[in-house]
């Protein structure tokens, strides 16, 4: 093999791998917008968590806010409303998980596991009737929670199914105390 021939085998070799390089390239560049357009815009993005200042809602009252498009309810119980939800047995209720994202899916619906604090004052809810995405009114119902006028979904102080067409509880989304006065949800 002389010199020459050798060279020729070299830089075909490089002509292959340019080449080749080349077209993953322009692949790569036609592909990026089709993947790209598929990623949440900035205002979903912006909207994925909020900050709630709950400083003025007082006991036995509620605050209602849009999240992700849904209403979300944040009410502040009173020792009346908690104590009517603790005393519930879960064998009473139609669904008995918790529905709560911010603990193990195969928990409970004890009302401890539905309330955001420890204590059980505050109880945050997605405020969409499980049954066909209707907005329940709060204090309403026959167990002083929500009532779901357009099917007769009755909720108890907790969130939870009692009576009527709803499949399951409330759900209580990603959400946390981030000071005394703001809850952050998502």
């Amino acid at each position: 093999m002389s010199h020459a021939e050798d060279h020729e085998g070299t830089r075909r070799d490089f002509l292959y791998y340019a080449t080749g390089g080349a077209g993953v390239i322009a692949t790569g560049a036609a592909v990026w917008p089709l993947v790209n357009q598929m990623n949440p815009s900035a205002d979903v993005r912006a909207l994925s968590s909020i900050r709630v200042d709950v400083s003025e809602v007082e006991p036995g009252t509620q605050l209602t806010v849009k999240w992700l498009g849904k209403p979300v309810f944040i009410r502040r119980r009173t020792e009346e409303e908690i104590s009517a939800a603790r005393d519930v047995e879960l064998s009473d209720l139609p669904d008995q998980g918790a529905e709560n994202a911010n603990i193990a899916a195969d928990a409970d619906a004890s009302d401890e596991n539905r309330a955001l604090d420890e204590t059980g004052e505050w109880l945050v809810m997605m405020g969409v009737c499980t049954h066909l995405g209707c907005v329940p009114l709060g204090d309403a119902g026959d167990f002083g929670g929500w009532f779901c006028p357009c099917h007769g979904s009755h909720y108890d102080t907790a969130g939870r199914i009692r009576k009527g067409p709803a499949p399951t509880n409330l759900p209580v989304p990603t959400a946390e105390f981030v000071d005394e006065t703001t809850i952050k949800l998502g």
